[in-house]
């Protein structure tokens, strides 16, 4: 929509209120409301606001911040009371004073990215499945069902849950492609219908506040936290990605044995490459890494393959006449990272892949999980790293990750997560109590 139509139809809707949203380097979404009369006052200018106290933002003697809303995004927040007054949000992009681009502005990262694709000849579409957990409150981890896998039974007591955030979601514009209950005991997943990159990372901060706010008003809690119970899989969020040249897939090639084009190779060959770089940003908390641990379908090696799913990359079986699902699914993300920040550094790892054209290894259709440490070293399989520490060590000397994410939003990243990693290192947790304690 243009700035009249948006404004023209926030008076036609009756909206009192619009909700200005971004995120913070983390992935957090932050907002503040202006009224209907700054509506267009807003989308002409911005709106001033102190970034000083946003995590990675700017600091205290430089903390004026703008933020312009996106037309486009605008929607109305179908999940708000509407009988006292209605209420609408629109994602910003944030500026400094002088009207240049905010460096530290995730959704500027990932559009900077974008550019560098689209001057290749590329559009970057991707279609994520977060899974998350419903728990009874946010003080415990007391799980309202017993259910597995694609269970269809009345251990599955979130259905309604589940329904009502895919309405909540559709009635926003953002299209869902199919629900079902997870492996794990009270653990669900919807998946969203594959879209251009920069708005399926606005409709992923969207799913999750959706998640959140149907559960809610169910008087339970949803969380994305990556591994909320020892010993049950954890939740992923596999990243089903693929470049368009217009309206074709660049990724096919009818004549290749695996249906890929040599571009659709080199980026996968990109992804593996650089997959220990790009952790820290796919898998970003200290509790990431409980979750990629062998023999929770969590994958932790680096390969590809065609339908094994203990690899890194699974490339789906091609069906006739859908050449346009020919597509990579990058499995080690979780669904508590930043979505601008990830897909721009699996875009550029992807996109090194194809400026270098480097050599894609032969897939592994052998379970990888089930493999002994000498095969994996026979075939010169690697794994992720195990720790925020770890992954820490990898992102800091890369320079893909630097140039993806800019200086001041990798700096800033790498200060975070040091102090994240050195607060966990010197926690004392009740598992050491209990084990040590009575012995030591």
């Amino acid at each position: 929509m243009t700035k009249n139509e948006v404004v023209k139809l926030a008076h036609d809707k009756d909206v009192r209120f619009i909700k200005l949203w971004f995120t913070d380097v983390l992935g957090f979404a932050k907002s503040f409301s202006i009224t209907i009369d700054e509506l267009e006052g807003a989308l002409t200018e911005g709106m001033g606001f102190d970034g000083s106290s946003i995590q990675g933002f700017a600091r205290i003697d430089e903390s004026d911040m703008i933020a312009k809303p996106d037309p486009s995004t605008f929607v109305i927040l179908p999940y708000r009371p509407k009988d006292s007054a209605v209420v609408a949000r629109i994602f910003c992009d944030i500026y400094e004073p002088d009207g240049n681009p905010y460096k530290g502005d995730p959704r500027y990262v990932l559009k900077r990215n974008l550019k560098i694709a689209k001057d290749m000849g590329f559009t970057f579409n991707i279609g994520p499945e977060l899974e998350y957990f419903y728990f009874k409150s946010d003080q415990d981890t007391e799980i309202l069902d017993k259910g597995g896998y694609f269970d269809l039974t009345t251990l599955d007591e979130a259905t309604d849950l589940r329904r009502d955030t895919i309405l909540t979601l559709e009635e926003m514009g953002i299209k869902v492609e199919y629900s079902h209950h997870e492996v794990a005991p009270s653990q669900h997943e919807i998946d969203l219908r594959y879209t251009e990159a920069l708005r399926m990372a606005d409709n992923t901060i969207t799913y999750r506040i959706v998640v959140k706010e149907v559960a809610r008003k169910y008087g339970v809690y949803a969380t994305f936290m990556p591994k909320p119970i020892f010993g049950v899989n954890g939740s992923g969020m596999h990243v089903h990605q693929s470049l368009f040249k217009g309206n074709k897939n660049a990724f096919f090639d009818a004549k290749d044995k695996h249906y890929l084009s040599n571009i659709g190779k080199w980026y996968i060959a990109g992804l593996l490459r650089h997959a220990k770089e790009i952790t820290l940003i796919t898998s970003q908390w200290v509790n990431s890494y409980k979750r990629l641990v062998p023999g929770y379908e969590a994958p932790v090696y680096i390969s590809w393959a065609k339908q094994n799913r203990s690899t890194l990359v699974r490339v789906p079986l091609y069906k006739p006449g859908k050449e346009k699902a020919t597509r990579a699914e990058y499995r080690s993300p979780d669904p508590a990272c930043n979505p601008y920040l990830a897909f721009a550094c699996m875009l550029r790892a992807g996109l090194e892949g194809i400026r270098n054209k480097y050599l894609l290894p032969d897939p592994i259709e052998e379970d990888v999980y089930e493999m002994s440490d000498q095969r994996r070293k026979e075939l010169k399989i690697e794994s992720l790293p195990g720790s925020l520490y770890e992954a820490i060590e990898q992102a800091e000397k890369s320079k893909l990750i630097k140039d993806t994410l800019g200086d001041h939003v990798f700096e800033k990243l790498i200060e975070n997560k040091k102090i994240e990693w050195d607060r966990f290192r010197t926690h004392v947790s009740k598992y050491e109590t209990d084990t040590y304690l009575p012995i030591l």
